[in-house]
């Protein structure tokens, strides 16, 4: 599997001649496993009907930003939340100066300003246009801004005049599009991710466990590897893919996935503790099934290991991450569990009413000892990839000292580049 799979691009058409180009990238990006959704300007629909978009991309094309059945539901805010990526490709130069501007004139410049993902722009116009002061100001204060501006490519165009100003063709996009989610914030270091519930036995046919379906740890070690570490995942059952270039160790109790995190956790520089590990277990599990016989059945139930507070309580513990799923007072159980633990960073997110179990969906808030991060509503892998890029972070500058450990670790690095 590649980079691309299982990625949401948003990919915005404006009006140039180069949008037939754009039809090809949609095709390309579906044969990478890519989901896409597609963006017109009323001057792209000019060059190439919105249903050659919506054949090649398998869903609607996007047109009106006072669209009355998308906006009661808010569509352009849904679009921007929905996307991994928003490339914009063909992008003209009057889209430049608008996005440059702030604009929010049309559905495409206002999912721009509302979407937080990585924004790309593929340039396309007259070689003329594009060596005009106000097109090259344009750019820089774009790439100042982060926009990744892609491209132009040089050759003949459709006016006739040779030179700078071609769009760059879908392959050089794909491999460019690649290479922006795969950041190497994390290259060199060891990361173990745990994600999924785990099953405690009643008997050899019943258990206890809850509603975890493991789609935020997959997805976190899904974004650590795009970070460029090598990533180990100890899973609960659960129903997913492991994420490409990851491995993987499948568990079931909690005592299993504490004897497999135990066995691995020496050579981690990274621990990130997504998974739904059951607090107790039955103290006796029987060894037939257990009849209907009464019209009630007591079960003892006795501890599991505190997995990350072990973990956290090594010598030369990795830098530790914990997640707190809660149903009422977050904020303040999360600290509490942040202190309780003695972890570096937790992740805090609410479940219950749709939300976090269950959902394509979450939201975190993200709390350290000298600080916090909020994380809106957005798709699971986007919210891994913002979450990860903060882990990078942190983890970098108690690396290297700039930040005061609050547990006062010493950390045992055991970086692949340092060997």
């Amino acid at each position: 599997m590649n980079k691309l799979s299982g990625k949401h691009v948003l990919l915005g058409v404006t009006g140039g001649i180069a949008a037939y180009k754009s039809a090809e990238l949609v095709r390309q990006l579906r044969r990478q496993g890519a989901e896409v959704r597609v963006v017109m300007t009323a001057a792209a629909t000019e060059f190439v009907t919105p249903l050659t978009f919506q054949a090649l991309s398998g869903h609607p094309v996007h047109t009106q930003l006072l669209d009355t059945g998308a906006e009661a539901a808010m569509g352009h805010i849904e679009l921007a939340r929905w996307a991994d990526v928003l490339l914009i490709a063909p992008a003209t130069a009057d889209f430049m100066a608008r996005l440059v501007a702030g604009r929010a004139n049309d559905l495409l410049t206002a999912v721009s300003l509302a979407c937080d993902a990585t924004l790309a722009i593929a340039p396309a116009m007259n070689r003329v246009m594009w060596d005009k002061q106000a097109t090259r100001e344009n750019m820089m204060a774009l790439k100042q801004r982060g926009v990744q501006v892609l491209g132009p490519a040089e050759g003949l165009q459709a006016c006739g005049d040779s030179g700078p100003g071609r769009m760059l063709e879908p392959v050089e996009l794909l491999a460019a599009l690649s290479a922006l989610l795969d950041t190497g914030t994390l290259a060199g270091r060891r990361v173990l991710v745990t994600a999924g519930p785990t099953r405690e036995a009643i008997d050899p046919v019943r258990y206890i466990s809850n509603r975890s379906s493991g789609r935020m740890g997959y997805a976190v070690a899904a974004a650590a590897v795009e970070a460029g570490a090598d990533v180990l995942l100890i899973s609960g059952p659960v129903s997913l893919e492991t994420p490409p270039r990851a491995r993987r160790i499948d568990v079931e109790s909690a005592a299993e996935m504490h004897a497999a995190v135990m066995s691995e956790i020496a050579l981690t520089d990274i621990f990130i503790s997504v998974a739904a590990v059951a607090d107790y277990r039955p103290a006796s599990v029987a060894s037939q099934k257990l009849k209907k016989t009464a019209a009630t059945l007591s079960l003892e139930l006795k501890r599991n290991p505190d997995i990350l507070a072990e973990v956290a309580a090594l010598t030369d513990a990795p830098f530790t991450v914990g997640f707190a799923a809660e149903t009422q007072a977050m904020e303040s159980n999360a600290r509490d569990k942040l202190r309780a633990k003695n972890i570096d960073m937790i992740a805090a997110n609410v479940v219950g009413q749709q939300l976090g179990f269950d959902c394509e969906d979450n939201a975190l808030r993200v709390i350290w000892g000298q600080g916090e991060q909020q994380l809106p509503l957005a798709g699971k892998g986007k919210l891994a990839r913002q979450l990860v890029a903060i882990i990078a972070e942190r983890f970098a500058l108690t690396i290297r000292g700039e930040t005061q450990n609050p547990q006062g670790k010493v950390f045992n690095i055991h970086a692949k580049d340092s060997a």
